[in-house]
């Protein structure tokens, strides 16, 4: 039987937490105080939370922690690429972690939040009780040059990339990358609205195979595509701020993790063989190819699975502790 998130709930608190001088972020907590603690980290790099991330989880069972990463969604400022880095945003968990006065969570998150949990993980691995990861990136120059460059997913929105690079001159065409930074960072604010609108609508029509008519979508939340955008484009021109193949060469630190990963088979903004990648080195992952999905966290069958994972993460956790 098909699953569904679970009912709407309300936060049990909120706060804007200071992890530094310059960086306030939004942290929530819903669910049971007395649960199993478990973090939900929102993609991007830049993409901001959702009311809905908080119900892949029992209310009953799980302490359901969701925030805001530097610089985006809720969080002040916003959007804001200063002192934005990987390892701030790895400092930024463990500081939420012992805020919370929590001794070891449950760490999930989808597509950059795969990334940032495993970074984390490889940081903190005696703070992290399992995983349960969706659509796996690793921040390699190859998933780069897929989403960004002539020859990986343009080949399968050939349209839809003639779009994204329509705004860039025959030389920035050579490297969209840092053409879109140079544009999401300059002082002409109009420009850079424009640029983060395309850069928002390219993923958006990679990220889903639910909606049937792609063309037709549109960008409502222009504060959410700035900061998409902007920190993406700043994240990916730095390599993430990790070296190549960071995540790979370091597994061994979590090897010993349980993790759930789920990836859809038509994923086209992580490539399943990525995933694929990651658990032959990662003994103690299950992957669960999902044959129906694509990307984005709330297609049907995502959900579906995401909601299973999470209740089978709960029964062993709960069992392991017996």
């Amino acid at each position: 039987m098909s699953r569904n998130l679970y009912p709407k709930i309300s936060v049990y608190q909120q706060e804007w937490f200071s992890v530094d001088d310059s960086h306030q972020l939004y942290v929530e907590q819903s669910g049971n105080p007395e649960g199993i603690p478990v973090v939900y980290l929102h993609g991007g790099p830049g993409g901001g939370s959702s009311v809905n991330h908080r119900r892949y989880f029992d209310p009953e069972i799980y302490r359901i922690i969701v925030f805001d990463q530097r610089g985006c969604g809720r969080s002040k400022p916003s959007p804001s690429i200063d002192r934005n880095t990987t390892q701030d945003l790895v400092a930024d968990l463990e500081k939420i972690r012992l805020h919370l006065a929590i001794d070891k969570w449950l760490v999930a998150g989808g597509s950059w939040g795969t990334t940032l949990a495993l970074v984390y993980g490889i940081e903190y691995a005696n703070s992290i009780l399992g995983f349960i990861l969706r659509g796996v990136f690793l921040a390699t120059q190859a998933e780069y040059n897929w989403l960004y460059s002539e020859g990986g997913a343009q080949r399968f929105f050939p349209e839809y990339y003639n779009e994204f690079i329509r705004g860039l001159s025959e030389n920035e065409r050579e490297n969209p990358l840092e053409a879109y930074y140079h544009k999401l960072t300059s002082k002409n604010e109009v420009a850079a609205i424009a640029a983060s609108k395309a850069w928002y609508l390219w993923e958006l029509r990679l990220s889903t195979i639910e909606h049937h008519q792609l063309n037709m979508l549109k960008i409502e939340d222009a504060h959410q595509a700035l900061c998409m955008a902007k920190i993406s484009s700043h994240y990916f021109n730095q390599h993430c701020f990790i070296p190549e193949n960071y995540i790979i060469n370091n597994i061994d630190k979590i090897k010993n993790i349980p993790a759930i990963i789920l990836h859809g088979r038509y994923d086209m903004v992580c490539q399943l063989t990525i995933a694929d990648t990651l658990v032959k080195h990662w003994a103690n992952a299950q992957l669960h190819i999902l044959p129906c999905a694509g990307h984005s966290g709330f297609e049907q069958q995502t959900i579906d699975a995401f909601c299973k994972a999470t209740d089978t993460m709960a029964h062993f956790l709960n069992e392991s502790t017996k």
